[in-house]
């Protein structure tokens, strides 16, 4: 009677104890109201700043934000400088030298340490910056909730093995968004991000080659439309290494979060692989299809998809650290 007692007592612990961990792995809404009440107006002041002298910056953080997250959870680790012993995520062939917002983030944080040292974490800025880009592009607003901390950690190696690539088919993304928790109809949801930016020519030619020599055809890729194909070409020559080429991703509408991305989809105008891949399977081509003639809709699932992301893997409690610099483990 005594062990049974015993092992009850255990088990009521040890589910109070997990119950315990997920409430500190909450993150909160206003989780800085007392500690640091201007902060999400001090970064947004930052992204409109950014915004007004570079339209991609909008672009740009929304991506840095995905590719934080997808490496080691959303912990700022993307941030990172690397050093003579330690190549850091920042410098792998996925960020660099396409990486672009981190003097948003920076001058962000040198202010909120001038205002409330200290206090605000690195990941939370770029969490409230992706959000204000998104406004700042004609998006909707959602609320972010805070408490990330930030990691002590940034390895290249980590980049390309957790990453949803360009030339992943539709099995392939919908696996690698599951790995973080996300679902299918989720990925298709975030793959609307590719309606704002631009990628650069080295990476359609070199690397997702869909215009020159698809799957050793010695000729573009069979589904894509043939004017795009050929306006693709012009912009990006097979010949041309420029790294500083680049194309829009979302030709109608760069720097406007909007639904023309599943448009072009429908249109065989999909800029990559893993975009016009979406076609290729009942269910998410189905989604394709709804999210491109219901932009409201898919207004609502993309701000509830980019906050569930934004909860991957995140630093909480005592783990890890508020850096004082965003580029440096303190």
């Amino acid at each position: 009677m005594h062990i049974q007692s015993s092992t009850a007592l255990l088990v009521l612990f040890s589910v109070f104890s997990c119950f315990s961990v997920l409430l500190e792995a909450q993150l909160q809404l206003g989780f800085y109201a007392k500690s640091c009440p201007l902060v999400e107006s001090i970064v947004r002041q930052e992204v409109a700043k950014g915004f007004k002298n570079n339209k991609g910056i909008a672009a740009g953080l929304v991506r840095m934000h995905f590719h934080d997250c997808f490496v080691r959870g959303c912990d700022a680790s993307i941030l990172i400088d690397s050093n003579s012993t330690n190549t850091a995520e920042k410098d792998s062939p996925a960020n660099n030298p396409s990486l672009r917002g981190l003097e948003v983030i920076h001058s962000a944080k040198s202010r909120l340490e001038a205002q409330c040292k200290g206090t605000v974490s690195c990941a939370d800025i770029l969490a409230f910056a992706a959000r204000d880009s998104v406004l700042a592009t004609k998006g909707l607003y959602y609320d972010v909730p805070a408490g990330r901390r930030d990691g002590r950690v940034s390895l290249v190696s980590e980049v390309l093995q957790n990453l949803p690539g360009p030339t992943l088919n539709v099995d392939q993304l919908i696996q690698n968004f599951a790995n973080k928790g996300l679902t299918l109809d989720e990925m298709v949801t975030l793959s609307g991000a590719h309606t704002l930016g631009q990628s650069h020519c080295t990476t359609i030619v070199n690397i997702d080659d869909r215009l020159y020599n698809f799957n050793g055809t010695n000729g573009p890729e069979p589904t894509l439309d043939s004017t795009y194909a050929a306006q693709l070409r012009q912009q990006c020559p097979q010949s041309s290494n420029d790294p500083n080429s680049v194309v829009p991703m979302d030709p109608p509408s760069p720097a406007l979060t909007d639904v023309s991305y599943y448009t072009n989809i429908l249109a065989n105008k999909g800029l990559f692989t893993s975009d016009q891949t979406l076609m290729t399977n009942p269910i998410t081509a189905s989604q394709v299809s709804q999210n491109s003639g219901n932009q409201d809709l898919w207004f609502s699932k993309f701000r509830a998809a980019m906050v569930k992301m934004g909860m991957i893997e995140v630093l909480t409690g005592t783990a890890g650290e508020i850096r004082a610099d965003c580029r440096v483990i303190n």
